[in-house]
């Protein structure tokens, strides 16, 4: 088949929209590669509407959302190359290819990598007790009763509350399965309000705030969960027999740690530029790679931003040097803020906007950028929510000297 030009990593929505754009704008050709049997990534298996406000404009159910993604990077040119796994990419970028026709040798001129991001586990999160069955992330959660359509179980407690944790109570009550606890260790909710309400009043699912899930008990199956309250210390035993983790977000970036793509500690994912550009030549990154955690719809905005900026940098013959500019400027956050994205920024070319997270809720706080010490721009939040990140307008870095120093952000 020959070698493409972008070889892209991962065919959830920033692989697909990336590809989509790539090939729209004269670039090709241009294979998506999956170790799935299906493409589309996580919303494939979300049955619930939500999908595609933000960068399609319009909502639909995640299974729809993923052929409609699918079937627009298809039919703009992209290849699906499907059960597929990349084993790696070496020094001289030649990437190895592992599927159904065996071994398989590519040189593509660039590699995208959006493998997204998955869920901790309950070992992940060393949460302590038996090891019985009916224990799930959401993730797996929904592949088991939309995919395979098997039987789960009759309650379950949720752990986490933010905004995949309630498509998890979605997907239980799709199951047939009662949730008669959430359980976050923050003292309230981190999705939109409609979502908690509707829940907690509809669902008739009640929210244990400030507290955690101290042990699992069960010989076989999932018989009980201990729920301890933080404040007091106080257990109380919830009978159920299915729990689902949610949320914790860690980026799928085994692949990229093997390239030897230098990676932020905050996110854990690549660093990068505003545009997914990486400290290594011809390698970008997108979506929850980089910034795990956010909605499809959020990854698939930053598929788009890094496939026009790709296709700008190789019809402009950058084929092998795509790589963060040599003015690019480190960006820090300080407490309460814990992570930016992106982490690098070229002042005479900044990204849109930047996306920041919050350990804290806050109110109508002010972020500050600042240089050298000195003052270079800000912008008033609305809100502060832990696990939801914030966007800020890329103008507040307009100050930003090349030779300046490290931008921190700051709340005040």
């Amino acid at each position: 088949m020959g070698n493409p030009a972008v070889l892209v990593v991962g065919a959830g929505p920033a692989g697909l929209t990336a590809a989509h754009e790539l090939v729209v704008r004269g670039v090709g050709p241009v294979w998506v590669v999956d170790r799935e049997a299906v493409a589309g990534g996580v919303p494939r298996h979300c049955d619930h509407t939500g999908f595609g406000l933000q960068d399609l404009h319009r909502t639909m159910p995640g299974p729809s959302y993923a052929r409609h993604l699918t079937a627009r990077a298809v039919d703009s040119g992209a290849v699906l190359r499907l059960s597929t796994t990349v084993a790696g990419v070496a020094t001289d970028g030649a990437a190895t290819l592992v599927g159904p026709g065996g071994l398989e040798i590519v040189h593509p001129d660039v590699v995208l990598l959006a493998t997204g991001a998955r869920e901790r586990p309950r070992t992940a999160r060393l949460v302590p007790g038996d090891r019985p069955a009916g224990v799930f992330t959401t993730g797996q959660l929904q592949q088991w009763v939309l995919l395979a359509h098997l039987p789960v179980g009759q309650r379950a407690v949720v752990v986490g509350a933010e905004h995949v944790a309630y498509s998890a109570v979605l997907t239980l009550r799709h199951a047939g399965v009662i949730t008669v606890a959430m359980v976050t260790d923050l003292p309230r909710h981190q999705t939109v309000a409609a979502f908690a309400w509707l829940t907690r009043l509809g669902l008739r699912v009640p929210l244990r705030t400030s507290s955690r899930v101290a042990a699992l008990h069960g010989h076989g199956r999932l018989e009980a969960v201990d729920v301890e309250d933080q404040a007091t210390g106080r257990i109380d035993r919830v009978e159920a027999d299915t729990v689902v983790f949610t949320g914790d977000w860690v980026p799928d970036h085994e692949l990229a740690r093997r390239m030897e793509v230098a990676t932020d500690p905050a996110t854990r994912g690549p660093r990068t530029d505003g545009w997914g550009r990486t400290s290594r030549a011809g390698v970008v990154a997108a979506g929850n790679l980089v910034h795990p955690g956010e909605t499809a719809g959020i990854a698939a905005l930053g598929g788009r931003a890094a496939g026009r900026r790709l296709a700008h940098d190789l019809t402009h013959d950058f084929t092998r040097g795509v790589r963060p500019t040599a003015g690019t400027v480190s960006v820090t956050v300080d407490r309460p803020l814990t992570s930016v994205v992106p982490v690098l920024v070229d002042p005479g070319d900044l990204p849109e906007r930047l996306l920041v997270r919050t350990a804290g809720f806050t109110g109508r706080l002010l972020v500050v950028a600042r240089q050298g010490g000195h003052e270079i721009g800000r912008h008033r939040l609305r809100h502060s929510v832990p696990h939801r990140s914030l966007g800020l307008p890329g103008s507040v870095l307009a100050g930003t000297a090349s030779d300046g120093g490290p931008v921190e952000l700051t709340l005040c």
